[in-house]
């Protein structure tokens, strides 16, 4: 899945005027006004829309629509949900622990520790940070995978190898030089997890819950491996040129390091208000996460990637997290710098956009709910189509400009 760089323009250039300005109402959620937002999502055509919502002490979590497009059962708020690359914030941060434990440099060579997965020139060349900031120029193994919905399908039931998908990637051309410049892709984040397991000889899904997922109690948060169902409660998962076809079993090997967990909107919260507050990471080294690269480089005021985490601009200041995309669940989690102020919210229906030119009802009406969330007291809902962002996405139907899917 590619950074939302719409996002990130759409968001910034809303009026100031439009919006409460920091501090507006801190300590205060506007209930009511969030559910407004909230149920507005589903009106504009989505299934299912869930969301929890944080103001310093103060908590709030809601669901809107239904869980399943064809038997009624209403969204849950605690529902569990595909979180895509939303994992690469979790894998990025057990990476940096590795460095804060002394095992591993940020600028180490990967062929150091992966010599026959990278090697020769390549390998010398791109450091561990290079992957964690999307600038090793590494092509995006998901361009070249989904090229058909026939390749969904395919998807769907097999098993993917981390080095098959790497491999993939390395047959890609190279995007740019190592070091040069920021090019999203999910190739870097496979190559992350098989870094965890070269240096400390456990799965990358052992060492997240070990180092993260235990010690924060995330209960709803996992790595699947290659079992397709979603343990747990959740609802449906639908790729809108599928149809009301329910896509929730599906085999995230695909995903791997870079897109496979599954959590909940309050456990993100809870994960991202521990990263941000220094809870997981030395000082220097979360300063380390935080350096960013531009995402836009002719706009580098419009957005930056960290290490596993980008910032955004936003009428309420800077807000920092990750969205995450894959077939028929999309992500977002974004968060002030003191992690005062939270939003983490997801749907159960992704690709919608498929060969339209303008802003979906959807789009609208869910980053709407979002600004609303971060920008309390914010008259927010009577925006029009000039704050819509286009969602994640990165990989193009052969013969057609409409995005198919990513993790």
């Amino acid at each position: 899945m590619a950074t939302s760089l719409t996002l990130v323009a759409t968001i910034a250039v809303v009026p100031a005027s439009a919006v409460a300005q920091p501090g507006a109402s801190a300590g205060k959620l506007d209930r009511a006004e969030l559910r407004a937002a909230l149920a507005a999502v589903p009106e504009a055509g989505v299934p299912g829309v869930l969301a929890a919502v944080r103001d310093g002490r103060h908590d709030w979590q809601g669901a809107a629509g239904q869980a399943f497009v064809t038997k009624p059962r209403p969204m849950q708020p605690q529902m569990r949900h595909r979180i895509g690359s939303v994992t690469k914030t979790f894998v990025a941060t057990t990476v940096l622990q590795l460095v804060d434990d002394g095992r591993l440099g940020l600028d180490d060579p990967i062929g150091q520790r992966l010599p026959d997965v990278v090697p020769g020139e390549l390998g010398t060349q791109v450091t561990v940070r290079m992957l964690l900031n999307h600038t090793s120029g590494i092509g995006n193994y998901t361009n070249a995978m989904i090229d058909s919905y026939a390749a969904i399908d395919r998807m769907q039931v097999t098993t993917y190898a981390p080095a098959e998908l790497v491999a993939m990637g390395l047959a890609m051309p190279p995007t740019n030089a190592p070091g040069e410049r920021f090019s999203y892709s999910n190739t870097n984040y496979v190559l992350a997890g098989m870094l965890i397991e070269a240096v400390t000889g456990n799965s990358t899904a052992a060492e997240v819950q070990r180092r993260i997922l235990r010690p924060l109690k995330l209960t709803g948060t996992s790595f699947p491996g290659t079992d397709p169902t979603i343990r747990g409660p959740h609802g449906g998962a639908y790729f809108a040129p599928f149809g009301v076809r329910d896509m929730s079993e599906f085999n995230m090997s695909w995903g791997g390091a870079a897109g496979e967990m599954i959590s909940t909107t309050a456990d993100l919260n809870t994960f991202f208000r521990a990263l941000l507050r220094g809870d997981l990471l030395r000082p220097a080294t979360l300063d380390q996460m935080l350096t960013r690269v531009p995402m836009v480089p002719e706009l580098p005021a419009a957005g930056g990637y960290g290490l596993g985490i980008y910032s955004l601009p936003t009428p309420c200041g800077e807000f920092w997290g990750h969205d995450g995309a894959v077939i028929g669940h999309l992500t977002y989690s974004l968060h002030s710098r003191d992690a005062a102020r939270q939003v983490s919210s997801g749907i159960n229906l992704s690709h919608y956009q498929l060969g339209l030119p303008d802003a979906h009802p959807i789009d609208i009406a869910w980053q709407t709910f979002v600004l609303t969330a971060i920008c309390p007291a914010s008259g927010v809902n009577s925006r029009s189509a000039q704050a819509a962002p286009q969602l994640p996405s990165v990989t193009r139907m052969p013969g057609n400009d409409a995005v198919v899917a990513g993790p």
